[in-house]
């Protein structure tokens, strides 16, 4: 029988630097947050895989059944013939380890050990939106997709959505059509195009853009494949834009995740009363950004995206000499990252009323600026 270090040291197929990430997927009770915990105690699977058990044991909330699948795993041949099939397919493999992955989805708290991927991943994607809703859609959730995704991808932003019909289909075209960027993110085998009328939109993403899964090669679209699927698809994204949803819809389970990722909300409005607008609706009651036009999204996540850009050439500047010790503390706390006022309330310790009168002079003096949402931001 094979061994790890037989796998690492072959130059067969399963050798490739994705073949112990694919073993990791294949253990026993080893899901995607599990798999995040053994991420952050080993440097490489391969050291996962052929740890000792009192290794293992040190895995902080590594369950006992896992531990042991780890120590018991045997399935090579499984996965050269995994990676046979992908080839087979057009398909590359990008494991966790790789400077491919994206690194918003890799923050997560439950990202995938590795992608199938058809097309390309780009650094690009980095500045991703994600926009989803229902599959029967009006055509003013039709309209106002294409509007968006349009505008998003002419501005440079990669469209991120589910090849499903209707609302998700409408943002895919829309941003091939301008010249953009799009990733589909599907709930099946990356062999496997579902719906089959969307068969010429796949092609069109593979070659404008990337089709991703986590699922193995000829998965079928299962129904309990997709509400795991839509985590990578906020996963990929600076903020998720709900088009059209009824109150059942697995768009809110979406918006539900990227909630919990840290990501942005944004709610399309629709006619009262119709049950695809009662979603994006309820989301809105929630506190989602009610959205309208392009400008809505961009004012709220380009804070997010500024610092990433910027941050590395852009000098501080010189305080004047007469500024408090305040009010270098508060200009100290907005450097590191653009704030809300209750941030620098909390996190300076400096009452209410102080903290807004220093922000006003420090407007005033140029240094601030304030953005939307009462978000202040180094000048």
């Amino acid at each position: 029988m094979e061994t790890i270090a037989d796998i690492a040291a072959s130059s067969a197929p399963h050798a490739s630097a994705a073949a112990p990430w694919l073993a990791l997927a294949r253990v026993r009770g080893l899901g995607p947050t599990t798999f995040k915990k053994l991420a952050d105690f080993f440097d490489d699977p391969i050291r996962a895989l052929s740890a000792p058990a009192e290794t293992l044991a040190r895995v902080p909330g590594l369950d006992r059944p896992v531990a042991e699948g780890l120590l018991r795993f045997s399935e090579w041949d499984e996965i050269q013939k995994e990676l046979t099939r992908a080839a087979a397919a057009g398909a590359s493999i990008v494991p966790y380890s790789s400077p491919l992955y994206p690194a918003r989805l890799k923050a997560i708290a439950d990202p995938p050990p590795f992608l199938y991927v058809k097309g390309e991943l780009a650094g690009s994607d980095e500045r991703a939106v994600a926009i989803v809703g229902t599959r029967a859609a009006s055509e003013y959730g039709l309209g106002l997709t294409r509007e968006l995704s349009r505008g998003l991808a002419a501005l440079g932003f990669t469209i991120v959505s589910g090849m499903a019909r209707g609302i998700d289909a409408a943002a895919h075209e829309a941003a091939l059509d301008a010249g953009g960027r799009t990733i589909a993110v599907l709930g099946s085998g990356i062999d496997v195009i579902y719906p089959r009328e969307n068969e010429k939109l796949y092609r069109r993403i593979c070659e404008r853009g990337a089709v991703v899964s986590e699922l193995p090669i000829a998965t079928p679209p299962l129904s309990f494949h997709f509400p795991a699927r839509n985590r990578i698809i906020s996963g990929f994204a600076v903020g998720v834009v709900v088009v059209e949803a009824t109150e059942k819809s697995g768009s809110l389970i979406t918006a539900a995740l990227a909630l919990e990722q840290g990501r942005e909300v944004f709610a399309v409005p629709g006619a009262a009363g119709a049950s695809r607008s009662r979603g994006p609706h309820r989301l809105i009651r929630q506190g989602a950004k009610l959205v309208e036009r392009v400008e809505d999204i961009i004012e709220e996540i380009a804070p997010q995206l500024v610092p990433r850009a910027e941050t590395a050439e852009k000098p501080q500047p010189v305080l004047p000499a007469d500024l408090s010790a305040e009010a270098k503390k508060i200009f100290a706390l907005v450097a590191g990252a653009p704030r809300q006022i209750d941030e620098i309330i909390e996190q300076s310790g400096i009452s209410p009323g102080k903290t807004s009168e220093i922000l006003l002079d420090l407007e005033i003096r140029g240094l601030l600026r304030q953005l939307p949402g009462k978000k202040f931001q180094v000048m």
